[in-house]
Order: C-alpha cells, then sequence, then structure tokens
C-alpha cells in the first residue's frame, strides 16, 4: 500500500464502485501479500464511517456489503436533481412482494388464496425484471408450482441486512405506503441472501366490493376470499 492509508483506500474504492462492496471484494482490491484482514478492513470501515459524521452522505451496510450514499433526510432536495418521480406501485404489487418477504418461500397459489384474488402475471413479471424477487424451486405437488422468495437486491434496495430487518408487520399501517416504511436505496447487484425466516404476516386485507366481482386493482375475484392474513 506504500504511503497510502488502508482508510483512504477503502473509500476510494465505495466512492468509485457505486454499488454495495462486500469485504471479499474489498480485499481483492490488494495484492495477495499485501492483503489485509477482514478484522482491519472492518476497523477501516468504522474509521470512514466516523469521517462521514456531519456530512451529506454517510456508510451503510446492506446485504450486499458497505456503500455510500445520501442520507435520507437529504431525500426532498437531492430528488429534485431528476426529472422523473420514483416509482409508485400498485396496492396488489406490494401486497404480494409482502407475502413473499414474508411468508417465503411461497407459491402463486399459497399467494391469491391469501389475497383472495388472483395474482397477475405482470405483477410477478414486474418483481422477477427489478430482481426482487426469484423461483427458488418448486413444491412437490402436482403441477409443480414454482416457489418465490426475495433476493439479496431487494434487501440492498431498502436498505436492509437481512430479512430479520424487515419492520414488524403491525408497524405498517398500510401497505400502499409499504416504501414509506422501508428507506429506499438504489438497486444493486443481485446475489444469494440469508434464508433466517422472516415474521408471520397479520394485515388484513380490504374487503371487496359488493356490487363487483373484481378487487379495487381490478384483478378477477377468486371464489374463495379468506378474511385476512393469518
Amino acid at each position: 500500500m506504500g504511503d497510502t492509508g488502508l482508510v483512504q483506500i477503502l473509500e476510494g474504492a465505495l466512492m468509485a464502485a457505486g454499488e454495495a462492496l462486500s469485504l471479499q471484494r474489498m480485499s481483492q482490491l490488494f495484492d495477495e501479500f499485501d492483503r489485509p484482514a477482514n478484522a482491519d478492513l472492518r476497523e477501516a470501515l468504522e474509521e470512514v464511517g466516523r469521517r462521514c459524521e456531519g456530512r451529506g452522505y454517510e456508510l451503510v451496510q446492506v446485504a450486499g456489503g458497505y456503500r455510500f450514499q445520501v442520507r435520507q433526510s437529504l431525500s426532498t432536495w437531492v430528488g429534485r436533481l431528476w426529472q422523473e418521480r420514483p416509482p409508485r406501485y400498485s396496492r396488489a404489487l406490494l401486497e404480494t412482494l409482502s407475502l413473499i418477504a414474508y411468508r417465503q418461500p411461497i407459491t402463486r397459489g399459497d399467494i391469491e388464496e391469501i389475497r383472495g384474488v388472483a395474482v397477475s402475471t405482470n405483477i410477478i413479471k414486474t418483481l422477477q425484471e427489478r430482481d426482487w424477487v426469484r423461483v427458488v424451486g418448486h413444491r412437490d405437488v402436482p403441477g409443480r408450482p414454482a416457489m418465490y422468495a426475495t433476493t439479496r437486491q431487494f434487501l440492498d434496495y431498502f436498505n436492509l441486512k437481512s430479512l430479520e430487518d424487515l419492520p414488524p408487520l403491525a408497524e405498517i399501517k398500510d401497505l400502499d405506503n409499504l416504501s414509506g416504511d422501508l428507506p429506499l436505496g438504489e438497486p444493486l447487484e443481485v446475489a444469494g441472501q440469508d434464508s433466517s425466516e422472516a415474521a408471520e404476516v397479520g394485515t388484513e386485507v380490504a374487503d371487496p366490493p359488493p356490487d363487483d366481482q373484481q378487487s379495487l386493482d381490478g384483478e378477477p375475484r377468486l371464489e374463495e376470499d379468506p378474511a385476512a392474513l393469518d
């Protein structure tokens, strides 16, 4: 490393990467015989984080590693740098995503049984295109339906280290504001994820309109209409 300090090298790498860097990737920045131990990397990262105090950006740890990002308190002003508005997702998509996150692995049929409405193919497609959801296997029943789970990119996007960091469902008053309860980040590289089980779902689904066989999201309603999520 010569006269260049470890803290300075990590600062430069994190600034240039534009994505989260794991300890393994950081160690690969150095020659084999000049490679710092993980303990040294963590100590240097703590110093990097301290240097961010009082600045408009911070060092955060997510599932994919460490990254710099603008502080959430500045989002109102920084967001004006871009003309396009942030995407807004339908209640149906947020309900589907939350069920996958809290009940994974879960099949499309399970989601439909809980929500009481058919899951649009476009919803599953959107979640997979954003790399928030992936197929992790198939249930050993007739038809072998796909089982879905969230990805590490899902954790990184919402600034989560693991599924255990998901907020309790009781704290999410309105699924339409799910993105407001989870801190948004930039989408990152997909990788494997922790297999820890998440909390049980306990949020009720709104009742369907009495004179219409469609849900509020325009999806065809199934014959069975469970009143709430278990």
